[in-house]
């Protein structure tokens, strides 16, 4: 079995734990991701992350390792077709911590994963019988990050099915064809109000309304969840949002 690098523990850690090294990182702008990362250090102005230890959660029953290298996950590569709902574009900004040292984490692959806007995952068969998408792959992707450590992705709202609250699926592996590499996996949640808003539009709506919030999601509350919510901002027609993570590679 593959040896993986060495992730603050939710045990460890004290609850919002911030490693604010160098101060904070600007979030990109709109669809064009304008804008760098800027930090104040004892009055001088310097490129740095802001580094914040994130708990781990399980990596579910949905995860098909689909090697797509895209930016855009909403079109299904097997036809096309693109999926509707409401667009969120979404920066990944990742970290490295050695010791109390925090840097950009460059060339590291970021998968996301995701159900559609009524619940529905890609390249799966349902565990429950209410699909079979084996052959498609919408909603999935990966990107690697940048030498500032970003990945950018724009995918949609996700819808829900029952059981779950309304999530986002995320996988980071720094060497995933070697024997030896960190392989981090979690989730994203999204704000219970801004679901609601969204959950009314179509084709949300077609679902009906979800059957569990945040608070009562075992996942969500064993798990660390709140620490693993992503904050999004109106942008036109969809939402922006950028989501900071630190990984402890010594």
């Amino acid at each position: 079995m593959a040896k993986r690098g060495r992730m603050p523990s939710p045990q460890g850690l004290s609850r919002r734990r911030l490693l604010r090294l160098a101060g904070v990182a600007a979030v990109a702008s709109h669809w064009g991701w304008a804008g760098s990362i800027t930090a104040s250090a004892g009055g001088a102005q310097a490129s740095a992350p802001t580094c914040v230890a994130r708990p781990r959660q399980t990596e579910g029953p949905y995860f098909v390792d689909a090697r797509l290298e895209r930016s855009d996950l909403r079109t299904d590569p097997t036809d096309g077709t693109r999926k509707p709902g409401v667009p969120v574009a979404l920066a990944f900004h990742v970290s490295r911590l050695d010791g109390e040292a925090c840097t950009p984490l460059p060339g590291a692959v970021v998968d996301l994963w995701q159900c559609d806007a009524l619940g529905v995952y890609s390249g799966v068969q349902d565990l429950a019988g209410r699909f079979d998408t084996r052959e498609q792959r919408f909603l999935r992707g990966y990107q690697v990050t940048d030498s500032r450590g970003m990945a950018r992705f724009t995918t949609l709202y996700p819808g829900w099915y029952s059981g779950r609250a309304v999530h986002i699926h995320f996988k980071i592996r720094t060497a995933p064809e070697a024997e030896r590499g960190l392989d981090f996996t979690s989730q994203l949640y999204l704000d219970d109000a801004l679901t609601d808003r969204v959950h009314q539009q179509a084709p949300y709506a077609e679902r009906g309304p979800r059957n569990v919030r945040n608070a009562r999601d075992g996942i969500y509350r064993r798990s660390g969840g709140d620490e693993l919510v992503l904050e999004l901002t109106e942008s036109g027609a969809g939402y922006t949002g950028a989501f900071r993570i630190a990984l402890e590679m010594s």
